[in-house]
């Protein structure tokens, strides 16, 4: 293909050789515990039942130390302290904004740090998860794919960010106590850093964890992937995970997503849409939500708003208007609010949700797009940005 820019950043990611030590159960599929269990010396018959009793310690009342689980025979927890650990990333900061988002950096093996951001409103508690260590994609609006990718994370490294959030909420049951129906975390975002369909086991394999009735238990429906377009993972989703469809659309003529969203120059629009037609059938989803950025002057106009109109024709849908989310050095401005409104207004006349989306949590830099963890960082002007992005 003749594209002057990268669609992706030349890097190899070398899998991550797991640290000497004990084994983490945490991010393990229930077969995995279980031939863990076995391996360390527990009877196959009574493999699926210890995972059962281990798998609800952990997931459903958040328990780390083996000594508390009671109804384990004291020299199996012993046992199992000598074999196994339970694990979850490292908490380096913890930001909290005026309008209630909490941010927290962690950190995870290698010494790599990533965001999660955890957005309160009256009706939900959303947390928007990372999946990788910076991103594979060059998005020219986005502050994380101005990061470099490291590395992917794994399916513990995921599914720790959300036993994280829930250890800050104070969200674990609690033993003896009524069952309290409420939930402070209530929804997941595949939206943080990183693109999930270029990690996709990983990203399966904990969300299946955290689907799982017999711990976190979230609904699929509660759980809501957002991909930039890797269409050939896209059926896979639908298949193996069944979640809500997010998609990082931003704009209506191939030669503008190819400035913005270079894996278009991979998966066109036409193609990307084919794919878009099935996924409802396949996964039992309602809609797929259609993710737009709002750029002054470069995707705002009626015209983008039909044309936007036209191409999603036939495809349950929801319209996510983002107001920019500006970063230092970003290489564009957000749209005005008129501008956004009017806009809005033509997507909402032709029979489609559009809803402006509230920024969230920008003065600790925890909006959409503008993740990035600390040491990471690169220092980048913004003729240096400008450039990169073909502008």
């Amino acid at each position: 293909m003749d594209a002057k820019a990268p669609i992706t950043q030349d890097v190899l990611t070398i899998p991550r050789k797991l640290p000497d030590g004990p084994q983490n159960l945490i991010g393990l599929s229930r077969d995995q515990m279980r031939d863990a269990l076995i391996a360390a010396g527990t009877p196959e018959k009574q493999a699926k039942m210890r995972v059962g009793q281990i798998w609800q310690w952990i997931y459903h009342w958040g328990v780390r130390d083996f000594a508390l689980m009671t109804n384990l025979a004291k020299d199996y927890r012993t046992m199992l302290a000598e074999t196994f650990v339970i694990e979850l990333p490292e908490v380096v900061t913890r930001q909290v904004s005026e309008d209630g988002t909490r941010k927290y950096l962690v950190r995870i093996a290698g010494g790599h740090e990533v965001e999660v951001v955890y957005i309160p409103e009256t009706d939900r508690g959303t947390l928007c998860i990372s999946s990788q260590v910076g991103c594979t994609l060059t998005c020219s609006f986005c502050h994380t794919g101005t990061q470099k990718l490291v590395r992917n994370l794994t399916a513990a490294e995921i599914v720790g960010q959300i036993m994280v959030a829930r250890d800050d909420l104070g969200e674990w049951p609690e033993q003896g106590a009524p069952k309290d129906e409420t939930r402070l975390l209530s929804n997941i975002v595949l939206m943080g850093m990183g693109e999930p369909l270029y990690n996709f086991e990983n990203v399966r394999d904990a969300m299946k964890i955290a689907m799982d009735p017999e711990g976190i238990s979230l609904s699929r429906r509660r759980i809501t992937l957002s991909t930039s377009g890797v269409v050939p993972e896209i059926a896979r989703t639908a298949q193996e995970i069944g979640c809500q469809l997010a998609i990082s659309f931003h704009a209506t003529t191939d030669e503008v997503r190819d400035r913005l969203v270079p894996i278009n120059k991979r998966w066109p629009l036409a193609d990307l849409l084919d794919a878009l037609r099935d996924y409802p059938k396949v996964s039992n989803s309602e809609r797929i939500t259609f993710e737009y950025v709002m750029l002054d002057g470069v995707n705002d106009s009626d015209e983008d708003a039909h044309r936007l109109i036209k191409l999603i024709k036939g495809i349950p849908a929801k319209i996510n208007l983002i107001p920019f989310n500006e970063w230092p050095g970003a290489p564009y401005k957000r749209s005005s609010n008129n501008r956004i409104r009017q806009f809005a207004d033509i997507i909402y006349k032709a029979g489609y949700a559009s809803p402006i989306r509230k920024p969230r949590g920008e003065d600790i830099m925890a909006a959409c797009g503008q993740l990035k963890s600390e040491t990471e960082r690169a220092r980048k002007s913004k003729a240096q940005i400008a450039q990169e992005a073909g502008l």
